[in-house]
């Protein structure tokens, strides 16, 4: 289950279902009594900073550039807009042009931004940059036109490929996050969104030193002040939220 009702809010989780047993990435438990008789279990978790859904901080890419402590809790936090852009072709880079005929002025400064397509395709997976991955790149233009719109945070459905190729990659993460704008990678239930405009939240744990963390991401829809009207938006639907 993926959706919740909480009184008049609806809750989406957006997070990756992890199991131990078959995850790819990183990710070990070893659980343990320290009460003898009178049971007191505790955990090691052994895990990789980018298992599952995860949050990437910008010292992820740089020395000098803030970890997850480094940053403030409402860097985490705030106004999520969900596009699909769905009239790109299959491999297109997601450009400026594209960005602004699917956005329009709808992209506010602070506001976390999460990217999709119709060419779904789970991420880090054997079928990676293979004939059946037809996912939209990210480049430096993609990079630059979130630095000019001041988002706080990009994230990415499956219809986005964020592990293309390194000419690509590099000069995405290098300008993002030279400006702090942190990055939700694996995000999942998407299509159980109803309204395009939502509060959202991704705290990761607030450890020194870390590069990024995985995170419990949900969407949180019929907050008023996040909320949005019903507009055309130019790409062959009714959007619900500006």
């Amino acid at each position: 289950m993926s959706a919740y009702k909480m009184g008049n809010l609806r809750i989406v989780d957006l997070t990756k279902y992890l199991d131990p047993a078959t995850e790819s990435r990183r990710c070990h438990l070893y659980r343990f009594n320290t009460g003898g008789p009178i049971p007191d279990f505790h955990t090691i978790m052994d895990l990789t900073s980018h298992l599952g859904t995860h949050c990437e901080c910008p010292y992820h890419h740089d020395d000098n550039w803030p970890d997850v402590s480094g940053l403030p809790l409402t860097s985490f936090m705030g106004r999520g807009i969900y596009c699909v852009l769905e009239d790109a072709g299959p491999n297109s880079y997601i450009t400026a042009r594209m960005l602004d005929r699917a956005l329009g002025d709808r992209v506010r400064e602070g506001d976390v931004l999460i990217l999709d397509s119709e060419y779904k395709l789970p991420p880090f997976t054997e079928k990676t940059n293979g004939p059946e991955d037809k996912r939209l790149f990210v480049n430096g233009e993609t990079a630059q036109w979130m630095v000019d719109h001041k988002v706080k945070c990009v994230g990415f459905g499956d219809g986005v490929s964020i592990e293309n190729c390194n000419e690509d990659v590099k000069p995405f993460h290098d300008i993002c996050m030279a400006e702090n704008i942190t990055f939700l990678e694996v995000l999942k239930n998407l299509e159980e969104l109803k309204e395009e405009t939502f509060f959202i939240s991704f705290a990761p744990l607030y450890i020194k030193g870390l590069d990024s963390c995985p995170v419990r991401v949900y969407a949180i829809e019929g907050l008023a002040e996040f909320a949005g009207q019903a507009y055309r938006c130019g790409v062959g639907r009714d959007c619900i939220s500006r």
